[in-house]
Order: structure tokens, then C-alpha cells, then sequence
């Protein structure tokens, strides 16, 4: 019996990867079929919404979403749709997992992190109002509830991925209330879990530390903004956003997106990579119990990259999607 799965194209190279993600998570032998849905400025553009209640109502039917890139305008215009997506269906927690790939060209060879980025609270709350013409407040929400839940969150992932550590990333030596409060709860929660070491780093020295020697971390914890920043971060170390897929988890939904951006500059040209969509499919494909299904996607990629010999532009290649695609297909048929 196949499972319902809502796909979101997107923007830009969206519906590009989409297709190419598709074909990609056929061949590996999950048994998907997919709901589509519409969702971004190209919406917006053609309905007068970016996030129109269809989509919302078939996400939460269906409970699980693969969504493309999504454009948001910087300063005025509609609200992010990734904000309001995570924030509407309680999305608390962001998964990214960044580990090197054999072949690329990158300062290090053993990064194999996981940033676990709160996805709800601190200055994406969105609460913001001008205090008077050229003075702008924007509020920093910090809870108790909410930091229990990811730090709780990061420890389960650090056991079901047999990590050793989980470091929580703060900056409770200026934001003393709310880091403050974040640092408590965080102790609270490694206390039950004495079979995976504990500690913590401001963030500021972590990103410094990470750009330096990334092996000194494994599971790193901490708010929104935060770890919107480490965990870009992280995925230049790997090769960029191309190659880093991510999901967002709550309590009864999941949407599993590719980070990088909608590029509209390539749009439609076929030169798009892949990779990253399609590896967050695979990432899916494990929260749907396919764990076979996930990792044979997840080798064939890594096959054809360390082989070197079809590649995209981002990746120093020369090969389009398509051609990506059907390398990957390939190896998985072998």
C-alpha cells in the first residue's frame, strides 16, 4: 500500500528538483504517491496568497510534506511561508544533518555533524511593532516548554544516531534571562540522559571553532535565529546548501525541504542540483519507517559525486539535472 505524501514544488528550480527527487525516490522502491500542492511568490502572484488553505488542509490531512524552495521578499511584502508553515503546524524542531561527501572539494574530510535549530520561538516569532518613526522592536520569545522540547528532542536524536555529545549553543552571558532559561532547561534534560556527554558553547566561539575544527562537535543544540546561522554554516563545510537536506518535526506533522534558495537565475535551464531536495526526501523516507528505501538513495548519491564524473555546476561539473538524476538511478539499479 502506497503512502500519501503532500508535494510542494515551489519556486524557481522547485518544480525542477522536484521532478528530478521523484523520479530519484521511485527508483529506490518507496512506495509513494503524491498529493500536489501549491505554495510560494509564484502563487501568491497568480492567486493573491502564498500559502493558500488548500495546501494547509492537505498537510494536515496527510500529516507529511516535501516542499520545494519558496521565495520571500526581503523587508515588506508576505510573511515567510517556511515561518508560518513550522509555526502553524508546530513544527518545533529542525533537523540538519551535515557530513562530508567523498570527493568534493572541501577545507575538511570528517565533518559529520547534526544541528537541531528550535523552529518556533526566539526572533522569528514575528512579533515586531515600531515603537516610534525610526525605532523598530522586534521581541525574542524564549520558553521553558519550548526549550524542553528540542533539547529533549536532541538528545533522542543523539541516541537514535548512536552520537556521543549534544553541545548547547547560547549566548547567556549577554541575554541573560532567556539564554538563561534555555542553559537551565538544558541542564535539567542531560541530567536524563547520562549515557551521552553534556556541554555547552557560546555561540559566537562555536562558529568560530566549527570553521577551524568541526570534529570537536556532534549534536549541537539551540534557538531559532541561532541556528538558522550554525546550520548554514555547517553545510558550507560540506560543500554548501546544494548537498544539505532538512526536516522540520512536530508532535504529529513533519515537512522534509530542501534549504537552498529558489535561484532564478537557472530556473528552468535544467542545471539545478538535485541532491539536496532528494536527500531530504531520504530523510522522509526514514520518518516513514523506509529506512531501506532512504539510505540506497542516500549511497547512490554519494557514489556518484565521489566518482566525480557527472556533477553540477555548484558541485565543479558540468552535468544538468537530468543528467544527475539518471547517474543516481543508475547506480541504484546496480
Amino acid at each position: 500500500m502506497s503512502t500519501l505524501v503532500v508535494m510542494i514544488p515551489g519556486d524557481g528550480i522547485g518544480p525542477e528538483v522536484a521532478a528530478a527527487a521523484e523520479k530519484m525516490i521511485r527508483a529506490s522502491g518507496a512506495s509513494i504517491d503524491w498529493i500536489y500542492a501549491q505554495a510560494g511568490a509564484d502563487t501568491a502572484e497568480k492567486t493573491g496568497n502564498p500559502l493558500p488553505v488548500e495546501t494547509i488542509d492537505l498537510i494536515d490531512k496527510h500529516k507529511v510534506a516535501l516542499k520545494g524552495p519558496t521565495g520571500t521578499p526581503i523587508g515588506g511584502g508576505f510573511r515567510s511561508i517556511n515561518v508560518a508553515l513550522r509555526q502553524h503546524f508546530e513544527l518545533y524542531a529542525n533537523f540538519r544533518p551535515a557530513k562530508t561527501m567523498k570527493g568534493l572539494e572541501t577545507r575538511f574530510d570528517n565533518v559529520d555533524l547534526i544541528t537541531i535549530r528550535e523552529n518556533t520561538e526566539g526572533l522569528y516569532s514575528g512579533l515586531e511593532h515600531v515603537v516610534t518613526p525610526g525605532v523598530v522592536e522586534s521581541l525574542r520569545i524564549i520558553t521553558e516548554k519550548g526549550s524542553e522540547r528540542i533539547v529533549r528532542f536532541a538528545f533522542e536524536t543523539a541516541r537514535l544516531y548512536n552520537r556521543k555529545k549534544v553541545t548547547a549553543v547560547h549566548k547567556a552571558n549577554i541575554l541573560k534571562l532567556s539564554d538563561g532559561l534555555f542553559l537551565d532547561v538544558a541542564r535539567r534534560i542531560a541530567s536524563l540522559y547520562p549515557d551521552i556527554e553534556y556541554d555547552e558553547s557560546i555561540v559566537d566561539a562555536t562558529c568560530m571553532r566549527l570553521v577551524m575544527d568541526p570534529s570537536v562537535y556532534d549534536v549541537l543544540v539551540m534557538e531559532n535565529l541561532f541556528g538558522d546561522i550554525v546550520s548554514d554554516l555547517a553545510s558550507g563545510l560540506i560543500g554548501g546548501l546544494g548537498m544539505a537536506p532538512s526536516a522540520n518535526i512536530g508532535a504529529t506533522h513533519a515537512i522534509f525541504e530542501a534549504v537552498h534558495g529558489s535561484a532564478p537565475d537557472i530556473a528552468g535551464k535544467g542545471l539545478a542540483n538535485p541532491a539536496a531536495f532528494t536527500l531530504s526526501g531520504a530523510l522522509m523516507l526514514r520518518h516513514l519507517g523506509m529506512p531501506v528505501e532512504a539510505e540506497r538513495i542516500e549511497n547512490a548519491i554519494r557514489t556518484v559525486i565521489a566518482e566525480g564524473s557527472v556533477r553540477t555546476r555548484d558541485t565543479g561539473g558540468t552535468a544538468g539535472t537530468s543528467e544527475f538524476t539518471d547517474a543516481v538511478i543508475e547506480k541504484m539499479e546496480l
